[in-house]
């Protein structure tokens, strides 16, 4: 299972983690994803989708439907919903 968003596609980043002695390591970013139900109206549905929490915010804002839209257009929608 990847850890990606299902409608943005954003995925983990690389990075390094700093000691005091400024030694680097190798660390990875991740997401702050969420397993989320949905109702889409317009389509009389429940789907599930993996989000960020920032998408989340942004589904909180707009609306579903036309997140939907919008990442479909722009073609970054992962999971066909």
């Amino acid at each position: 299972m990847a850890r990606k968003d299902d409608i943005t596609g954003r995925s983990p980043m690389n990075g390094y983690r700093s000691s005091k002695a400024n030694n680097k390591t190798k660390h990875r970013f991740h997401l702050n994803l969420q397993k989320s139900r949905f109702y889409i109206p317009e389509e009389d549905r429940w789907v599930t989708l993996k989000v960020s929490a920032k998408t989340l915010r942004t589904i909180n804002k707009k609306g579903i439907y036309a997140v939907l839209k919008d990442a479909r257009k722009s073609g970054t929608l992962l999971k066909e919903v």
